[in-house]
């Protein structure tokens, strides 16, 4: 979406300003060249996702607060997708006890990302699985063992997981009530 294209790059570019850093800094400190930070602030090419998450690295931000402030070339500042327009999306028949509700999605040239609601019900089973996506979880209510590779991790009401799917993963709700979390894909432009 160019809306997107344009904002990432003038976001960018703002936060760099802000902090008194030049191009040649952001990009020496991210090991990228001064000519692809220069076409990312101007929109003239968006960054893979790794390349972005290494640019807010740089900058000293965390990642809500940089796409928290990112302009949409429509003039407003927010997209609305409304609780009625939320599917049940289908996923794995093996799958106990989860239920994914899609929420937003859109394309950003090279990065596509998706947002979703999961519910993972006390009980529930899965086997890990892999996507072509960075996930970032945000838990809203309940709390989750997520299993990444072969390391557990839990997460707590209101805490927030940014990984690699590519590696085997999968939550695990060991507790007694259902466990409630926004889920944001960041699609891969291509295998790596």
């Amino acid at each position: 979406m160019e809306d997107y294209l344009i904002g990432i790059g003038k976001r960018i570019k703002e936060i760099r300003k802000s902090k008194g850093l030049t191009i040649n800094n952001v990009a020496g400190k991210a090991d990228l060249s001064n000519g692809l930070i220069s076409r990312i602030e101007n929109g003239r090419t968006i960054p893979s996702l790794p390349v972005l998450l290494n640019i807010i690295q740089v900058l000293d931000i965390a990642v809500a607060d940089f796409f928290k402030e990112v302009p949409l070339a429509t003039g407003k500042n927010f997209i609305v997708s409304r609780r009625e327009e939320h599917a049940i999306i289908e996923k794995e028949d093996e799958a106990k006890g989860f239920e994914y509700r899609t929420l937003l999605g859109r394309q950003l040239h090279s990065v596509g990302f998706e947002a979703v609601l999961l519910e993972v019900q006390p009980g529930s089973q899965r086997a890990t699985v892999e996507t072509d996506a960075f996930e970032f979880k945000y838990m809203l209510t309940g709390e989750c063992c997520y299993i990444i590779g072969e390391e557990e991790v839990l997460i707590r009401e209101g805490d927030a997981l940014l990984f690699d799917g590519r590696v085997p993963h999968v939550p695990v709700n060991k507790g007694t009530v259902p466990a409630k979390m926004i889920v944001m894909y960041f699609f891969l432009s291509g295998k790596e």
